[in-house]
């Protein structure tokens, strides 16, 4: 076991890395992130932040040499960082768990192999893999291999032409391309794993999106409790088949009423926000406790729960990113009974940009989320 006080690692300075220094600091670490964001929400609060990329040796010469241990909170933190690291000091998840996640290709393919389910997909890699896919994949969305995220670098295409089309727009980047299934809804897992096995799930979420970002995550799910207990058999085998060591999440289609994989997080997941209000345990306390080898508790949930994510255009005047840049009036998600507001400290909001959430929690399901979306229309989140 690595004990507190002791000094750990984190690559990456986003919110959910600044949800682990809270976590680590409650339980008596300190920690040190690396993020070249000299403005970091994790680094404004961490006991040292080293400004420096991912790929600078002298900097992670200084973080293997001043930490016990080391954990990610970015799954495009290059795999050669963490192969790196673990030379020196343990490192989890492992470079090899990442790398199968931080690419669409090897995720599509790891599933496929594991005999885990998925919807149907082609791995593109030139203008003639695009020609050659098969007909019954249209219609479809083309997808790039790295650096996609909340709908960044996808294009929903209808035909050959068009996926050719985008993947030109695309610059030639690896994609793959999945055929478009009918959704009945969304729902994902977030879960812990330790370097012995045991693993640790949350209870199922429900994930709604907007613009292709995570909008609002009901917790538990509003679906039976044989779907919700399926989703949570398969990210444990994911987690399993991986050797994965730290917190995971797993985002699912509904398709009829049939569970298919879509992505897979190595790192917290922006629909698990609501455990540190809604849980005994969080999923970042258990990130630490994965990473520095403590027993992982059984979380239980106490409180019906439902996120809502605050992005950046909500910082102007119209609420779409456009006129006179103001604060939004948080008096107004104040006032609401059983609401707690979560603000990541990011320095400038931009449309799309994840710059806080709210979580609503209560003993009545049906009145949480009513409450937290008339919060979410109050504060000003609009449809379309």
């Amino acid at each position: 076991m690595i004990l507190p006080p002791a000094t750990l690692g984190m690559l990456g300075g986003g919110q959910l890395g600044r949800f682990f220094v809270s976590a680590a600091h409650e339980m008596g670490y300190k920690v040190w992130v690396l993020d070249p964001d000299p403005h970091s929400p994790a680094g404004l609060i961490a006991d040292r932040h080293l400004v420096a990329a991912y790929d600078d040796y002298a900097a992670l010469d200084t973080l293997g040499n001043g930490c016990a241990a080391v954990t990610t909170e970015f799954e495009n933190v290059p795999a050669d960082t963490l192969d790196y690291l673990a030379k020196f000091i343990p490192v989890h998840p492992a470079a090899s768990a990442v790398a199968v996640c931080q690419n669409r290709i090897a995720e599509k393919s790891f599933l496929a192999d594991n005999g885990l389910p998925h919807g149907p997909f082609a791995a593109i890699r030139s203008e003639d893999d695009v020609r050659n896919a098969n007909a019954g994949l249209f219609p479809a969305v083309l997808k790039v291999a790295r650096f996609g995220y909340d709908g960044k670098g996808q294009a929903r295409v209808a035909d050959r032409d068009e996926a050719v089309a985008a993947f030109q727009h695309f610059k030639g980047e690896p994609c793959v391309l999945e055929k478009m299934l009918t959704l009945d809804y969304e729902v994902s897992v977030v879960l812990a794993r330790d370097e012995a096995g045991n693993v640790r799930c949350f209870p199922t979420g429900e994930n709604r999106h907007r613009n292709g970002i995570l909008d609002v995550t009901i917790a538990p799910a509003q679906a039976s409790a044989c779907l919700r207990d399926n989703a949570q058999e398969i990210a444990e085998r994911i987690a399993d088949k991986l050797g994965y060591v730290g917190t995971l999440g797993v985002e699912f289609f509904v398709c009829r009423g049939e569970l298919f994989v879509n992505e897979m997080a190595p790192r917290p997941h922006n629909s698990g926000h609501h455990t540190i209000d809604a849980c005994d345990v969080s999923q970042y306390e258990q990130q630490v406790r994965a990473l520095c080898g403590l027993p992982l508790p059984t979380p239980r949930q106490h409180s019906a729960a439902v996120m809502v994510n605050l992005l950046g255009e909500l910082w102007y005047e119209d609420g779409k990113g456009h006129g006179a840049y103001r604060e939004p009036d948080w008096s107004l998600l104040h006032a609401v009974p059983g609401l707690r507001l979560h603000l990541y400290g990011k320095h400038h909001a931009r449309p799309g940009r994840k710059m806080g959430h709210f979580v609503v929690t209560g003993d009545d399901a049906a009145a949480v989320l009513e409450h937290a979306l008339a919060a979410r229309a109050a504060i000003g989140i609009r449809d379309a």
